[in-house]
């Protein structure tokens, strides 16, 4: 029974290729709208956590704090020092790396060529905050950091501009003016969401950086990794217990310095672009409403136009429930149609927007099926007050309908 209804159903949508096609069109740029909006700001989401990531796994970040631009500031400026650095390492049990940094954007010059990029100076412990591993070549020693050693780790992009697929180490570079031996390459890390290359980077030790490049002693920012059984909110209050200390802050008084957690800025951007997502895709989910009222007319118009149809199977024996049936599944097939080539299409607009973008294709399972059980749904509902007309028509009076 039901597959002959199912038959049925086919067959007269069938009939009027163009009118279904157009009457289905509403469902189609509904839950293809639906599917790319979701798709697209899933691969986002992703690609957020993939460009905090990439600062390193629990990580915070210490910067001194920046007076208010309404002179309001309750606190005494003051830059990071290695005081501070000194207190962090000493007091800090609860991280696997403490790195102090300090960065400038200068030229590079290799022979004819030269490139601005950013030269940080730092230490050993840089490489384990960050999570950044040196493929080619090895990272600056110990001794070497001590010592202010003119040796330097440069990014993939300086490397390629430079030397080629060729192996730098023992190079020599210019940077700035000064004469910096080359003796690794660090690992690819790309664009980052802001549009900044993260490859166009010279490192160096810090004491090296700060007498050659710099001319002084500040210390920008503090680099803290969290150990994996930590929680990064445990290790922020420590930091800032301890900094308050090596600053002799008041109690009354506000910090003259900045935290960031990188976990949290993480979470939050997530957060932010699914709210988004969601806003979005309840957007465009308005469109199977008008999808939906489509259907609904073109059911009315079907049943009228089949009303001797109809009239004929009332009076050789069909119950109304054959007809309400009949006349449900026509709806539900046709809407269910619209999910279909709605779910294909909206997939390949998430995977154009994907590729143009650089984001994760990142298509979601439930998505889809809640999509083409929702497509299914518009046709049941819509179809139904057309169907219960159709299956309620007097058969004498359909009989007589010209």
């Amino acid at each position: 029974m039901f597959w002959e209804t199912f038959r049925l159903a086919l067959l007269s949508i069938r009939r009027n290729v163009m009118r279904s096609f157009l009457t289905l069109l509403g469902i189609v740029i509904g839950v293809a709208a639906v599917i790319a909006m979701i798709t697209i700001g899933s691969g986002t989401t992703e690609r957020v956590k993939s460009d905090i990531a990439k600062l390193g796994s629990n990580l915070l970040v210490v910067r001194a704090a920046r007076p208010d631009r309404s002179g309001s500031t309750s606190f005494t400026p003051k830059r990071l020092d290695d005081k501070d650095l000194a207190g962090l390492l000493s007091g800090l049990d609860s991280a696997r790396a403490v790195s102090a940094a300090s960065s400038r954007q200068v030229r590079v010059v290799y022979g004819a060529q030269n490139v601005a990029a950013e030269v940080t100076g730092t230490d050993t412990e840089y490489f384990i905050a960050r999570d950044w591993d040196v493929p080619l070549g090895r990272a600056f020693t110990e001794s070497e950091v001590r010592g202010g050693a003119p040796v330097c780790v440069i990014g993939e992009t300086i490397r390629t501009l430079f030397f080629g697929a060729g192996d730098p180490s023992g190079q020599s570079i210019r940077v700035g003016k000064v004469a910096c031996k080359v003796i690794g390459v660090l690992a690819v890390k790309g664009v980052s969401g802001f549009g900044q290359d993260q490859d166009n980077v010279v490192m160096m030790p810090l004491p090296a950086f700060q007498r050659r490049i710099a001319g002084d002693r500040n210390i920008d920012s503090i680099y803290v990794a969290a150990a994996d059984d930590v929680p990064t909110t445990e290790v922020l209050a420590d930091i800032e217990q301890i900094l308050r200390d090596t600053r002799r802050i008041a109690p009354d008084a506000d910090d003259n310095f900045d935290v960031r957690d990188m976990t949290q800025v993480a979470d939050a951007m997530a957060s932010a672009t699914t709210t988004m997502t969601g806003m979005l895709g309840a957007v465009a989910a308005v469109s199977l409403l008008v999808g939906g009222i489509g259907i609904m007319n073109i059911m009315l118009v079907s049943v009228t136009e089949r009303t001797r149809e109809i009239g004929i199977r009332l009076a050789i024996g069909a119950h109304e429930r054959h007809i309400l049936v009949q006349f449900l599944v026509e709806a539900t097939v046709l809407s269910l149609f619209g999910g279909l080539i709605g779910i294909a299409l909206g997939l390949s607009l998430a995977g154009i927007a994907s590729a143009t973008l650089s984001i994760p294709f990142a298509p979601s399972m439930a998505v889809i099926a809640l999509a083409v059980g929702f497509s299914a749904l518009i046709g049941m509902v819509f179809g139904f007050f057309p169907a219960l007309r159709g299956a309620r028509l007097d058969p004498i009076d359909a009989l007589r309908h010209e």
